[in-house]
C-alpha cells in the first residue's frame, strides 16, 4: 500500500503535465491554423509551394504573409513562378520586400514584360524598383511609347523653344518627342529631363545652320531628321521613337533688330568722337589765345626798352645824329 501510493502520483503527474503540454501544442497549433490556414490554404490550392512554417517565421522576420504569398500566386498563376524562368523564389520575395521594396509592382511587371516578350527577370525587376524607379511604370511605358513635350512647362516654365536662323529672324518652336524605355538603361541611365535637354539643343542647333527661317518652315522635318540622327537616346532610360514638330511661329527680327541697335551704338561713338575733337579745338583756341597775349606783351615789353637803349647810345656818344642830306654830323 505504501509503495503504490507514490507510484499512483507519479503516474497522475506525469499524464497531467502530458495533458498541459498536449493542451498548449493543441492551443499553439489552433492559433497557427487560425492566424495563417486561410493563407496557407490559399497559396496550397494555387500551387504556390509556400509552407506553413514559412508563414510562422514571416511573422518572426516582420515580413507580411499576405503580401508574399499573392505575389508568389500571381506569379505561379501567370507562368512566370518557376525558378528556372525568373528566379521568383519565396525567399527572394522576403529579401525584396525587407530591402524596402515594393513586391506586387514587381510583379507585375514581370507579368507585363513576360506578356510582350520583353527580357526581364526579377533581379533586374528588384533591382530598378529598388533604385527608385517605377518598374511597372517603365514596362509599359516599354508597350506603349509615351510622348512628353519639348519644352516642358512644368519644368522651364515656357511653352516654346526660341532658336535664330542665320538671317536673323526668331522662330518659337514647340516639340513632341515619343519615347519607349530602354529596360537595358533603366538603371544608371537619364532620365526625361535630359531627353527634353537634349531635344532642344538639337532644335535650336538646327534651326541656327539654317540659312533662313522660311528654309525652317517649309520643311521642319528637317529638324527632326537632324536631331533624330544626333542619337540623343545615348545613355538614356529612353529609346527616342520619333520626333514631331508640333508648331512653329514666327518671332522677332532679331537680327534687323541688332544691326539697327549696332547703328544706335556707332552714331552714339562717333557724336561722343566728335564733341571730343570739338572740345580739342576750343581747348586749342584758347590756347593760342593766350600765346598771341603772351607774345604782344613781350612786344610791349621789347617796345619799352628801345627809348632806354636810344638814351644810354646818347650818353655814351655811340648814337650819331643824321644831317637831312644824309650825311653824318
Amino acid at each position: 500500500m505504501d509503495c503504490t501510493l507514490p507510484l499512483l502520483f507519479a503516474q497522475t503527474g506525469s499524464y497531467l503535465i502530458g495533458s498541459i503540454v498536449f493542451v498548449l501544442f493543441a492551443v499553439v497549433v489552433a492559433i497557427i491554423v487560425v492566424m495563417y490556414g486561410g493563407i496557407w490554404f490559399q497559396a496550397y490550392m494555387s500551387n504556390a509551394n509556400v509552407s506553413l512554417w514559412s508563414l510562422v517565421g514571416m511573422s518572426f522576420r516582420r515580413v507580411n504573409a499576405r503580401v508574399i504569398v499573392q505575389g508568389k500566386i500571381m506569379s505561379m498563376q501567370s507562368g512566370i513562378g518557376t525558378e528556372r524562368q525568373t528566379g521568383v523564389t519565396t525567399r527572394r520575395l522576403e529579401a525584396h520586400y525587407l530591402a524596402g521594396g515594393n513586391v506586387p509592382n514587381v510583379i507585375r511587371a514581370i507579368i507585363a514584360a513576360h506578356r510582350a516578350d520583353i527580357n526581364l527577370d526579377f533581379d533586374r525587376a528588384s533591382a530598378i524598383d529598388l533604385a527608385g524607379r517605377d518598374v511597372l511604370d517603365a514596362v509599359q511605358t516599354s508597350v506603349y511609347p509615351k510622348v512628353i513635350d519639348c519644352p516642358d512647362p512644368k519644368l522651364s516654365g515656357k511653352p516654346t523653344l526660341s532658336a535664330i536662323a542665320k538671317n536673323g529672324v526668331e522662330l518659337k518652336v514647340r516639340a513632341r518627342v515619343t519615347v519607349r524605355t530602354n529596360i537595358e538603361q533603366l538603371i544608371g541611365g537619364a532620365t526625361e529631363e535630359t531627353i527634353i535637354a537634349r531635344v532642344g539643343e538639337g532644335i535650336i542647333t538646327s534651326i541656327g545652320s539654317a540659312a533662313t527661317h522660311l528654309n525652317v518652315m517649309e520643311n521642319p522635318d528637317k529638324i527632326s531628321t537632324a536631331v533624330l540622327n544626333r542619337g540623343l537616346d545615348a545613355q538614356t532610360a529612353f529609346e527616342i521613337v520619333s520626333i514631331d514638330i508640333a508648331d512653329i511661329d514666327v518671332g522677332q527680327n532679331i537680327g534687323a533688330r541688332l544691326q539697327a541697335d549696332q547703328a544706335e551704338a556707332d552714331t552714339r561713338v562717333a557724336q561722343a568722337k566728335a564733341e571730343e575733337r570739338r572740345a580739342f579745338a576750343a581747348a586749342r583756341e584758347q590756347e593760342m589765345k593766350a600765346s598771341v597775349a603772351r607774345n604782344r606783351a613781350t612786344v610791349v615789353l621789347a617796345e619799352a626798352e628801345v627809348p632806354k637803349a636810344m638814351a644810354s647810345a646818347f650818353r655814351e656818344g655811340n648814337l650819331q645824329s643824321v644831317s637831312p642830306n644824309g650825311g653824318a654830323k
